[in-house]
């Protein structure tokens, strides 16, 4: 039976991705389960706020929406906000900023609807407003129900806190995350990137395999607020069972500097046993020895985001005649925003899935079935 205390969590996901971090949320053991346009929708606590935090590595940010009454005027919208028990979920001066949208409503005043709620809560809790701040209260009015949430993450879930030296187009973290379950990947294949940069996919490959907690070395909006337990947090972290497993992530890249990087975020990250990373061409590259046939994914450069795309046809080119010769029994997963530069390998590839906005364009992968 649902306890009284369990409300809607949104788990925001890169747009085209929710269908993947949906499943992981059924892995993860979340309940209530729900795909919607935009993220997933679960039911729980607050302690299952904290763990979606923790634990998931698609997601972008967790809302905790807790609060929602119909509102016809903003007089309305005043006076039902200021019902809500502001004072056991925000401390006393809490800085904080409040952001309102209004959709088929007859509030239709974005501004003047934020302001009415910003207004409550300098009255009840002596909240300063900040446009800086890390906590943000979030109002939806969409057919006069105003729904009140409240972002728990701060700044962005992919940001995990031990990677800190990044190149010069780092693919996200919960992205490399999200499309290495869309190749099938489950922390037990043999993964290989042969254009590393920062070591992105091979960190998120080797900690998924080691059970490590994505968000295990950072801090979160939500522990400023009234209702965090230090010691229930501390009981989630330590919840995780990390293993080693055997080297079998392989990094590599012409550039000395990538793999200098790609060794300090995984030593960082505590997967650098796990993980080997050499400075090598592409065209000098092969399967690892002593291990089974696995998982190659590569974000290489593209035309829209590194110099002049039409240099990048004989890379692709290169890359693929290399995986075709050698690479007999492996899957490939192709992150690109050029459907040609894609074709250009030569691949075979599954059907499409849909394009992911990232840094202002958009990026697809392209998989294949493993090479004859």
């Amino acid at each position: 039976m649902e306890s009284e205390n369990t409300f809607d969590i949104f788990l925001v996901a890169p747009p085209g991705l929710e269908p993947v971090l949906a499943d992981e949320a059924r892995e993860r053991g979340f309940q209530g389960v729900v795909q919607e346009a935009g993220g997933v929708t679960v039911r729980g606590d607050w302690t299952e706020v904290w763990r979606a935090n923790l634990q998931l590595r698609c997601a972008v940010r967790i809302l905790a929406r807790f609060a929602s009454f119909r509102a016809m005027h903003l007089a309305q919208l005043d006076k039902r906000a200021r019902k809500i028990d502001w004072a056991a979920l925000l401390p006393q001066g809490v800085s904080l900023k409040v952001e309102a949208t209004c959709r088929k409503s007859k509030i239709y005043h974005d501004r003047a609807a934020a302001e009415r709620v910003k207004k409550a809560v300098k009255d009840i809790v002596g909240a300063k407003i900040d446009p800086e701040a890390q906590l943000v209260i979030k109002l939806r009015i969409e057919d006069d129900l105003c729904t009140f949430s409240i972002d728990t993450t701060g700044e962005s879930l992919h940001k995990r806190g031990h990677k800190e030296a990044v190149n010069k187009a780092p693919m996200r973290e919960n992205l490399a995350a999200a499309f290495l379950r869309q190749c099938g990947y489950d922390g037990t294949q043999v993964v290989v990137d042969p254009m590393c940069g920062s070591g992105t996919f091979i960190i998120e490959a080797a900690e998924m395999a080691s059970g490590l907690y994505p968000g295990r070395t950072r801090d979160f909006a939500f522990q400023e607020l009234q209702n965090f337990d230090p010691k229930v947090w501390q009981r989630l972290k330590d919840s995780a069972e990390p293993t080693v497993p055997p080297l079998r992530y392989f990094g590599s890249d012409r550039d000395q500097g990538a793999v200098r990087m790609s060794t300090a975020n995984a030593t960082r990250a505590g997967v650098m046993d796990a993980c080997q990373f050499t400075c090598q061409s592409v065209s000098d590259l092969t399967p690892p020895e002593g291990v089974p046939a696995g998982l190659v994914i590569v974000n290489p450069p593209y035309g829209a985001r590194i110099g002049n795309k039409k240099n990048l046809f004989a890379v692709y080119g290169a890359l693929g005649k290399t995986l075709k010769e050698r690479f007999h029994g492996w899957r490939v997963g192709i992150v690109t925003s050029e459907p040609g530069l894609a074709k250009a390998t030569g691949l075979d590839f599954l059907p499409g899935l849909p394009p992911v906005p990232h840094g202002g364009m958009r990026i697809a992968l392209y998989r294949t079935a493993p090479l004859p």
